[in-house]
Order: structure tokens, then sequence, then C-alpha cells
């Protein structure tokens, strides 16, 4: 691939960890123990919006918390991997679900448990605020950090080079 923009055409499907990239880094503790995260609504607005034009998205966490995958499946995406502790092998399964291959993903991390399944995935993306060894294996670095809507730059980006962004379609929720 000779820039990540040219790379951008052969994409068909997306995979995002949850922590630090569809929400901030910052987490606040309900007394029962549950991690509550705060998220983006213009990255959830993103990914609705690939879902209903054909794009499957896999949501690959080692988080277990329900309300991460009430979240997910309100925005329509179906493949929602919690308390993953092998990313690499569920990236595989969502290939495998979809007759995919791991060229075809676009998979976005941001911290050390991304690091191999960013190195199979076809384009590697992280946020701005990743940590150093992420950064080194990512062919794009958003301007944007972990819940400030970097998902929503690179979901916009493919689907503004694919035509399906603004398509005459209707544009709700």
């Amino acid at each position: 691939m000779t820039n990540f923009k040219e790379g951008l055409r052969d994409i068909k499907a997306f995979a995002f960890d949850v922590d630090g990239v569809l929400s901030s880094p910052k987490v606040y503790l309900h007394p029962s123990g549950e991690l509550i995260r705060t998220m983006n609504t213009k990255d959830g607005y993103a990914l609705q919006h690939a879902v209903k034009r054909g794009y499957p998205i896999a949501i690959i966490t080692g988080g277990t918390t329900g309300s991460v995958a009430l979240r997910f499946k309100a925005l329509g995406i179906t493949d929602i991997y919690l308390g993953s502790q092998n990313k690499e092998t569920d990236l595989e399964d969502f290939l495998a679900k979809y007759g995919l291959k791991a060229e075809d993903v676009l998979y976005m991390g941001d911290d050390l448990p991304d690091y191999h399944v960013m190195r199979k995935a076809g384009i590697p993306c992280c946020p701005a605020d990743a940590v150093e060894e992420i950064k080194s294996v990512a062919h794009y670095i958003s301007p944007l950090s972990g819940g400030e809507g970097c998902v929503r730059d690179v979901v916009e980006q493919v689907l503004r080079l694919h035509g399906r962004w603004v398509d005459g379609e209707p544009l709700i929720w």
C-alpha cells in the first residue's frame, strides 16, 4: 500500500476496541463496582450509519460490562466480543462469519492488548492518545483522542471514499 487513503478503498468492515477508543480512557466507578464509561455520540452516529450502509462491525474488548453490549446492540452492531482473551481469535471468527480477509478490515485500538491484532488487520489505526507501541504499528493516527470522535474520523473517511457517507439514503438514526 502506498498510502493510507489508497488502502481505505479496500476496506469492507471495521473492528474496534472499546476502552480508550470508543470511550474515554477515564472511567468512573459505580458503587456496584461497574465501570461507567462516557462515549461520543458522533462516534455512535457513524457506527450505526455504517451498519445501515452494509458494513460489518466488530466490537472486540476485554471488558465485560453489560452496558457496553447494550450500547452497541442499540446501534445495530451484532458482533460484540466481550471479555476477549485473544483479540486475534475473535477477529478470525468475525472474518469467517462474513467471508472476509484480514486485509478487508480497519481495526482501531489504543493499548497493548490491541498490538497483535492490529498487526493482522488491513488498516491498523489508533487515537491520538494511544500508547507508543500502538502508534508504531498504526497506518493512521487520528488527530482525535479516544472517546472524542476518533471512530467517527475513520468511519467517515471510509464511507466518504466509497461514496456512502451522504449517498441519497435517509440520514437518520
